[in-house]
């Protein structure tokens, strides 16, 4: 808690503020509204809410009557909201190293891998899946939130005795100017392909987007590149920090020499400054080749030594990634988070490279998002898998069906293994019970995420407990009949 006129000493007032929200309803007494310009909303709109929620000052940008509590006009409510957070928290932005990880695949993944191997005592996560150190969990309203809850979440690592954070950084934090108080010692990326086109508009503006990262990095920071991705050389272009590089190519400063993938594992061999290292990983797949590799950089480049870390290569678990779930039953069942054609399809390859007879997928794509994506989507699910079930998928304002609909409408004349079934508990259920020996069911677009956004409502809904249930249900069904 700070007083009013700690963060701002020109106000004399010293309202002790608890606080700092931009949405009305979450606003508690003691809180600091700021009022934010939102993509849909100005919070402006909403000062008398606020109040009567209990606000104890107001931050405007525009000229508003007088109220029952202080007001305080800055030209730009939302580019003051980074550095008044970062004022309020005492900058536990400059107490914590900061990694950065962005890409279009794979954010997730690194990301805790470096938590991993740094140790959840020492580091802190914020992404996709939640926020977490070894102290506490919890969830995040975004892969990368909105700054006032960014800056309140780093606080409780640096109270909890966090000296590092290991965090996602979306083009879309970027974008809505959710991060430009921050600078980095180490940013990272794993590859970029198209996405957010909604969004961003254009290929190009998500890409710049994308390089905000390495130019908020730190002078003498680190800038950890994929070398074999096609994107390198204009990411390397921008690079404020001094760049490390991981993949196949002779000149990259940890080279992936090879690697073989088993069903439950992968012996990889790497190249770091004329030695090699021999690791077997819990992680299977190609694309965590890279991202194991990218993430063993990250954390090399924070001071750790390689033998430190290849010890805790076997502790890595990536919740809703690639997760095999234990159901004892001739069929398999995985849930992963793959959404964009490019992760789709190198999950089904990967997939088709174990002992399986046929791949059911369960998918859909998000509302109010790119949909120029879904037809990619829906081409690249068929080609790649023996079956498909496209679903609905945080389908937001926009109507499910029509969803369907885009994802399908390139495949109407070409294709015929693949439906429809909007419920996404009916779709899993659908999946589960078509299931032969040998087959596996592929959960996809969600991984271990627990809500699904409609369009007046967020519900809770997981894919791992629906895929659970589903298998309880159908060995019920069959002991029945049996």
């Amino acid at each position: 808690m700070k007083k009013l006129n700690e963060i701002y000493p020109e106000i004399g007032v010293d309202t002790l503020i608890k606080s700092v929200k931009i949405n009305s309803k979450e606003v508690e007494k003691g809180d600091l509204f700021v009022c934010t310009m939102g993509v849909t909303a100005d919070r402006h709109d909403f000062i008398d809410d606020a109040i009567a929620h209990g606000a104890s000052a107001i931050i405007v940008s525009k000229d508003i009557s007088k109220k029952s509590v202080p007001i305080i006009k800055v030209p730009n409510t939302n580019k003051e909201l980074p550095y008044l957070c970062q004022k309020f928290y005492d900058y536990p932005d400059k107490k914590l190293k900061m990694i950065g990880v962005t890409g279009t695949d794979g954010k997730t993944s690194v990301a805790t891998i470096v938590q991993t191997l740094i140790g959840s005592d020492l580091c802190g996560y914020i992404g996709t899946n939640g926020r977490s150190c070894a102290k506490f969990s919890g969830d995040n309203p975004n892969t990368t939130p909105d700054v006032h809850f960014l800056y309140s979440y780093l606080d409780e690592f640096v109270k909890y005795g966090c000296k590092y954070v290991s965090l996602e950084a979306s083009s879309e934090a970027f974008y809505r100017g959710r991060m430009p108080s921050f600078q980095f010692d180490i940013s990272a990326y794993t590859n970029i392909t198209s996405e957010h086109l909604n969004i961003h508009g254009s290929f190009e503006n998500y890409l710049e987007s994308k390089l905000m990262l390495f130019k908020q990095t730190k002078k003498d920071g680190f800038c950890i590149l994929n070398c074999d991705d096609p994107y390198y050389e204009q990411v390397k272009a921008v690079c404020n920090g001094k760049v490390l590089t991981y993949g196949k190519r002779d000149d990259a400063d940890l080279k992936i020499l090879e690697y073989k993938v088993f069903p439950n594992h992968t012996d990889i061999t790497l190249k770091y400054k004329d030695e090699e290292i021999k690791i077997d990983s819990p992680l299977m797949g190609d694309f965590n080749v890279y991202n194991l590799a990218c993430a063993i950089l990250c954390v090399v480049a924070n001071g750790f030594s390689i033998e430190s870390i290849l010890e805790k290569i076997k502790n890595i678990k990536i919740s809703g990634r690639l997760e095999l779930l234990k159901t004892n039953t001739p069929y398999s069942v995985m849930v992963d988070y793959a959404h964009t054609p490019n992760g789709i399809t190198k999950l089904l390859n990967f997939v088709h490279t174990l002992d399986i007879k046929r791949s059911i997928v369960v998918i859909g794509q998000a509302g109010e998002r790119d949909y120029l994506k879904r037809p990619k989507v829906g081409n690249v699910v068929v080609e790649n898998a023996s079956y498909a079930i496209f679903t609905y998928e945080d389908p937001r304002s926009e109507d499910p069906k029509m969803i369907c609909e885009d994802i399908i409408k390139e495949l109407k004349e070409t294709h015929n293994n693949y439906e429809i079934v909007i419920d996404r508990r009916e779709a899993i259920n659908k999946a589960i019970n078509m299931a032969t020996p040998g087959d596996m069911v592929l959960i996809l677009g969600k991984g271990n995420e627990t809500y699904q956004k409609l369009k007046n409502e967020t519900i809770y809904f997981n894919d791992i407990e629906e895929a659970y249930n589903a298998v309880a249900s159908r060995k019920l069904k069959e002991e029945v009949t049996n």
